[in-house]
């Protein structure tokens, strides 16, 4: 099945901001907020979460829209496992719902399922669950949705320092092949690009242990909004304010202007030092 289209105004939105520049090829997002929306309303935090899940299903349809090719949402952090016994099982059940309430959307969608992190900390039926819908969804071409579960950034950066030392011990790697590019196939991220963009929902102003390594250079926009009341409108507005920056990954602007204008690909062979400006 084809990926559902913009109609209407909303059409009228995405050909802007696709005529205007150029589109984040990857989002990362802190969806932050959920507790605090439902506590605003009177609710229960598990009913936040549960609004979080539609602000997820508009997101993911919106950038398959405009053309993103990765999505990296921050649904759960190893910091999260020292909350309340209950909400944690709470929220472990919903994952597991919306994994299997999904799933056929997702993959119907062209969608391409990943997902980082210990994710073996996970309750063996959402283990199960996750594994399955990855393994559907593993030939699809369309947005490359990554979940990041038990995740947090000093658990990569810790986790590929150890398989380093193990190969290194085992001689497969010299001491002198330890360079940032290799350090990056050691990641967890090591199938997809850094992001370009970092959102980050509820207005706080910090990173919260995520994507540490990746996100040296990604632009980042905070949104007031809470997680459940940031739609695609709240996404344009994002996209809209990334491609007003400009990105100089430590050069100047007029490097930048001059490097661009070489092609990208030569560009990012630049950034990784293989090229000369």
């Amino acid at each position: 099945m084809a990926l559902k289209k913009a109609t209407g105004k909303d059409k009228e939105l995405q050909d802007r901001l696709l005529a205007d520049g150029a589109i984040p090829q990857h989002i990362a997002i802190i969806m932050d907020g959920n507790g605090r929306w439902a506590k605003r309303r009177g609710m229960p935090r598990i009913a936040g979460h549960r609004e979080g899940v539609n602000a997820v299903r508009d997101i993911v349809e919106t950038c398959g829209q405009l053309g993103v090719k990765f999505l990296t949402l921050y649904a759960f952090s190893t910091e999260n496992w020292k909350r309340p016994g209950d909400e944690v099982s709470m929220l472990m059940r919903l994952l597991l719902k919306a994994l299997r309430d999904e799933r056929d959307r997702l993959h119907q969608n062209e969608v391409r399922l990943k997902a980082i992190g210990n994710i073996s900390a996970l309750p063996q039926d959402v283990q199960d669950e996750l594994l399955e819908a990855i393994d559907l969804m593993r030939n699809n071409t369309g947005l490359t949705l990554v979940l990041a579960l038990s995740y947090s950034g000093r658990w990569d950066i810790t986790n590929a320092v150890r398989k380093i030392h193990e190969d290194a011990t085992a001689g497969k790697i010299a001491r002198e092949q330890i360079t940032e590019e290799l350090f990056d196939t050691y990641l967890s991220t090591k199938e997809f690009p850094d992001p370009d963009l970092l959102i980050r929902t509820s207005g706080e102003l910090r990173i919260s242990n995520f994507l540490l390594w990746q996100l040296a250079y990604s632009e980042m926009y905070i949104s007031p909004d809470f997680w459940p009341d940031f739609r695609r409108k709240s996404l344009y507005k994002a996209v809209s304010e990334y491609q007003k920056r400009e990105r100089r990954f430590g050069m100047t602007s007029e490097q930048v202007r001059h490097t661009s204008s070489r092609g990208t690909k030569y560009f990012e062979r630049l950034l990784k030092g293989v090229a000369k400006p």
